[in-house]
């Protein structure tokens, strides 16, 4: 069995509004946990408190995540701060 080798490089990761796509993401979980609170005796009836709690931990889970991601923004935008500085030093040596 011979090994599989790709053809071509891997395309560059996209980079999006990372922080709103997750901020948004965060505040529909906590709305449809909100709407569904007046129906908590329905779902219960049937069992299936699942759907409110999912969305309760969905939003939670949401709050690490906007957390994390405003890190790892951060920590790119001082990366490339670091990086432009470190090159303007070397033209300025370089002249």
């Amino acid at each position: 069995m011979a090994k599989w080798t790709a053809k071509h490089e891997a395309p560059e990761p996209l980079e999006g509004p990372v922080v709103a796509t997750v901020t948004g993401g965060t505040i529909l979980w906590f709305a449809l946990f909100v709407v569904q609170l007046p129906f908590y005796g329905w779902f219960a009836d049937r069992g299936q408190l699942w759907w409110v709690w999912t969305c309760a931990a969905g939003g939670f889970l949401g709050l690490i995540g906007i957390w994390y991601v405003r890190g790892r923004d951060a920590a790119l935008k001082r990366h490339a701060a670091e990086a432009e500085a470190a090159a303007a030093e070397r033209a300025e040596q370089n002249e």
